[in-house]
């Protein structure tokens, strides 16, 4: 994909959000995710009329967007507690959003129909170096890393795998290459693991029954060619940018030398391979848990069996306008609602977050490497 269709798909990709749901929130039961049911917060926080008296330089009111990494009404319900959380925090009535996708969320951004933004790595780069009214403000720690990596399966390991697959087994990034580990060891939370009284655990139930452990083996990216490989979408650091950089470095084109398919999300993309509609699946790692309720048998039908490099974990961007103090204020909000039972609950539940740390700029130099090498040259700024 070339820079200008890529550009000309953000700049006409109007900028369509799901309607708010209820100011109550929601606790009914998600697809993919038990909703929480811990109570939110009762300390009082600070009205309107006093964030006003307080802080005259602060907006009446903020947007913050999502994009979808599951169905997009789930979403809409399940960030409900959190931004009532927000709002009571700041003192500012914050309406959440979700977007049909990452270019929405740029281009909601960039025009300033969204104040606040959870963006996957490339689409943060994209938006900054698109627009530039906005900065990373918070990075997403994952089990105590502050990167992650996109996932390769297939329902299909005969034709990929080097080996026989491996129940309850995962893949990690070492110095030495790719290897294959026990779920339990492995940095993200895996398909079939939970957790129990003594910590991570294997041999989750859901009420469709005992969810498979996830399998993985060593296999071979470049066997992929001629195959259908199920993306998430042209603007997903691990659903498309890595493994379609990947590919190019193997001599594979992305658009030509496999048939691509974009899903529009993460669960999504997994669903394909398990339906037999791809034969490959590109994700964040597990995203197999996404639909573990209703396909419990999913980390035996779709099996790992490659990981792309290592990924800086995504990030909540602000406009640069904002007030310093206000940035603060939406910082120290996240990070102590983290820090709560009901807080890690909802994250999980999102985007799979355990923690949160102040963001970087150069830590997304990578990401920017990564989009030049594929011929995705970025608008002077």
């Amino acid at each position: 994909m070339r820079t200008t269709k890529l550009l000309a798909v953000l700049l006409a990709l109007s900028f369509v959000a799901a309607a708010c749901g209820s100011n109550s929130g929601s606790n009914t039961a998600s697809p993919t995710t038990a909703a929480p049911t811990t109570a939110a917060p009762t300390t009082a926080a600070p009205t309107t009329t006093a964030a006003k008296s307080e802080h005259p330089d602060w907006p009446k009111k903020l947007v913050f967007g999502f994009v979808p990494s599951q169905e997009q009404d789930t979403l809409q319900d399940d960030i409900q507690p959190f931004i009532k959380v927000l709002s009571a925090g700041l003192g500012i009535d914050v309406k959440g959003i979700v977007t049909t996708d990452y270019t929405g969320l740029v281009t909601a951004m960039g025009t300033g129909k969204a104040d606040l933004g959870a963006f996957g790595p490339f689409g943060y780069t994209l938006g900054v170096d698109q627009f530039g009214n906005m900065q990373a403000l918070i990075q997403s720690i994952r089990f105590g890393s502050a990167t992650y990596h996109g996932q390769w399966m297939t329902n299909n390991p005969s034709a990929v795998c080097n080996g026989t697959p491996v129940p309850a087994t995962a893949l990690e990034n070492t110095p030495d290459g790719i290897v294959q580990v026990p779920a339990l060891k492995a940095v993200a939370l895996e398909v079939g693991v939970y957790f129990g009284d003594n910590g991570k655990a294997l041999g989750e139930t859901v009420d469709a029954g005992p969810v498979s452990p996830g399998s993985s083996c060593i296999g071979d990216v470049s066997k992929v060619k001629g195959m259908t490989v199920a993306f998430t979408s042209e603007s997903s650091t691990s659903g498309y940018l890595f493994p379609a950089l990947e590919l190019t470095q193997l001599g594979i084109d992305p658009a030509t030398d496999i048939t691509p398919i974009f899903t529009g999300s993460h669960d999504a993309s997994v669903t394909a391979v398990y339906n037999g509609d791809a034969e490959i699946g590109l994700s964040f790692d597990d995203a197999r848990r996404t639909i573990r309720k209703e396909k419990p048998d999913v980390g035996a039908k779709d099996i790992v069996f490659s990981i792309t490099p290592e990924i800086p974990n995504d990030v909540v961007a602000v406009r640069t306008d904002l007030p310093q103090d206000l940035k603060d204020a939406i910082y120290n909000t996240v990070a102590d609602y983290l820090k709560t039972d009901q807080g890690k609950k909802i994250f999980d539940s999102i985007y799979g977050w355990t923690s949160v740390r102040r963001a970087n700029e150069s830590d997304f130099d990578i990401v920017r490497k990564a989009a030049q090498a594929l011929g995705i040259s970025q608008p002077p700024g």
